[in-house]
């Protein structure tokens, strides 16, 4: 993506006010045309997933749902009522102006650190795995790390935006969205979760790029940041375990490499048209985590590459939307909230597929609009909508 010195000296950044100004859809024609509700070339490939999805997580989950609570659509029906959920939220996100979410920037964030917070407090915290990283509201679960990553992109834009001026300032352009990183870090650290860290690191460090803090600023910390993993990952055997597993998985497929070897059979034995939806084997209590981390391992093995690689070209539209969304908007928080969300979503595609394929050391990431889960599914639905908006919207001066 490329940096828009624009954002920075050309474009005059809206005033508080600027909500009061009237947003009509950008191909609606003052030339006399009809406005197109919903982007169309966006829309389809994220109905497309989500479709894909549904048929998938049913495929990866069914043996498991039958073991554990005696019906093989447990998971299914669930996942069926967040698509509900996703798509309305898609639809509202989709009506609400996109200048809206200046004022929810600050809020979100808030919201952010306390719901990280309150994952500590006696009966909400829920642990699974080793880790505590949702919270619990009666029979409804949340996992807090999906909102903190749409609210560091909206304060990122809305900063960034409003600080355009005086971004090649260290103290003022650098600084302040550090400390906000490194306060969500330790929270997300104490899960612990230092995978989602990667994430938001990756999305906050490519935000200030494409916002037009200097590079020299960028690239100083990473430096100082090596150490500090290098401390993380001794102090903590399991990384030092993934680590070497990913490095030779085979000889650790006992343990540490079991997910990735079944991983990488499961993508082998899938051929080029697959073995067919339902009759995959590695799902069967092989593969850990089908439904959720691990489903593009099973969408390889019982699709095919010819599966593979229809999810790749689905994918591919959907970020190339993003992009041209992103250049294409006038207003420079629009522009840095479309950039965020497509980084966002990027990112997590190609780490969960790169985990998948063996390519980075395993990590509990959920595949966009694909795999079982309630609050991603929900969150990325819904910034699709505040995507589409964008696309749609344009100042009137």
């Amino acid at each position: 993506m490329q940096r828009r010195k624009s954002t920075r000296t050309k474009i005059a950044m809206p005033e508080a006010s600027a909500t009061a100004r009237q947003w009509q859809p950008a191909n609606k024609a003052a030339q006399g045309g009809m406005s197109v509700p919903y982007d169309i070339p966006l829309l389809f490939p994220v109905l497309l997933l989500v479709g894909i999805g549904v048929v998938m997580v049913y495929s990866a989950s069914s043996a498991i749902a039958l073991k554990k609570y005696g019906t093989d659509y447990y998971f299914l029906k669930k996942q069926a009522v967040f698509t509900l959920f996703g798509v309305l939220g898609l639809v509202i996100c989709r009506r609400l102006p996109f200048q809206w979410y200046r004022f929810l920037a600050y809020p979100l964030l808030g919201l952010s650190v306390i719901s990280l917070a309150a994952i500590w407090i006696p009966g909400l915290g829920v642990t699974a795995g080793g880790a505590t990283r949702w919270l619990a509201v009666g029979n409804l679960t949340f996992q807090p790390v999906e909102l903190v990553r749409v609210a560091l992109v909206i304060y990122l834009a809305y900063s960034l935006a409003k600080k355009q001026e005086r971004l090649q300032e260290f103290s003022i352009g650098f600084l302040p969205h550090m400390v906000v990183l490194g306060l969500l870090s330790m929270l997300i650290m104490k899960q612990p979760d230092f995978g989602s860290v990667i994430i938001l690191g990756a999305i906050t460090w490519l935000m200030l790029y494409v916002g037009g803090v200097r590079m020299v600023h960028l690239l100083s910390p990473l430096l100082a940041l090596i150490p500090i993993a290098y401390l993380l990952m001794i102090n903590a055997p399991y990384r030092v375990k993934r680590l070497m597993s990913f490095l030779n998985p085979w000889q650790y497929q006992s343990d540490e490499g079991y997910q990735v070897v079944h991983s990488l059979m499961a993508f082998g034995s899938g051929g080029i048209f697959g073995a067919g939806v339902g009759k995959g084997y590695q799902k069967l209590f092989y593969l850990p985590e089908p439904h959720t981390d691990f489903i593009f391992s099973v969408i390889g093995e019982e699709l095919g590459m010819v599966g593979v690689l229809i999810i790749l070209l689905l994918y591919g539209v959907l970020l190339w939307r993003g992009v041209i969304i992103a250049r294409n908007c006038d207003d420079p928080f629009g522009q840095l909230v479309a950039s965020g969300i497509t980084i966002a979503i990027g990112l997590q595609v190609v780490v969960n597929m790169a985990v998948s394929l063996g390519l980075l050391p395993t990590k509990g990431l959920t595949l966009p609009f694909l795999s079982y889960g309630g609050t991603s599914l929900l969150i990325n639905m819904a910034t699709i909508g505040i995507l589409m908006n964008i696309g749609a919207s344009r100042v009137q001066n």
